[in-house]
């Protein structure tokens, strides 16, 4: 460069710097790398978040499936359980309360249903008992099936309130079993 008629040389040799700017941290790699992880971090911790929130969501839809497995395998043990509507409640709610939950999260519905099994295929009768209806008990073909179906559904709260996501979501899971009949 020259500037009236001598040559000026430059200080910082293989070094461009701007007039006004000294070479230093934040033209320099190291620095490069933490603007990086400043600008990274809030995107890793909301995923982070995210994942832990799924995670949350997935194991309580695991607890409110087991509770109704629960309730189901207490009614299906015989036909006089199956109809225990006290009994079916308090085997789900110890199932889900012996999983560290809240009982007053669990909503628990029972029904039963039969009909005549013919080889696999069951036909649904109309009641399942003989004072509403004479045939019930009695197949033509195949034979007789009483089922007990138990729903239970659940609310979890999130941790944190993000925006589109509602403030609670309800899981319902339904186990279904044959009782045993001897």
């Amino acid at each position: 460069m020259k500037a009236n008629g001598k040559t000026r040389t430059s200080l910082a040799v293989g070094r461009r710097s701007r007039v006004g700017h000294a070479p230093g941290i934040l033209l320099s790699p190291s620095g490069q790398s933490l603007l990086e992880v400043a600008l990274l971090t809030p995107m890793l911790l909301a995923l982070l978040l995210g994942v832990i929130e799924l995670g949350r969501y997935a194991y309580f839809s695991i607890l409110v499936g087991n509770s109704a497995r629960a309730g189901a395998a207490y009614g299906a043990q015989n036909l006089v359980l199956s109809v225990d509507i006290t009994g079916i409640q308090t085997a789900a709610n110890n199932d889900f309360q012996n999983n560290g939950q809240n009982t007053s999260k669990l909503f628990v519905k029972r029904s039963t249903s039969c009909g005549c099994d013919s080889n696999g295929s069951v036909t649904p009768a109309s009641s399942c008992s003989t004072a509403a209806d004479p045939t019930a008990g009695a197949c033509t073909s195949g034979h007789w099936v009483v089922m007990v179906s138990v729903t239970a559904s659940g609310t979890i709260n999130p941790l944190f309130n993000y925006p589109g996501i509602p403030k609670s979501l309800t899981v319902s899971n339904t186990a279904t079993l044959r009782v045993a009949q001897r």
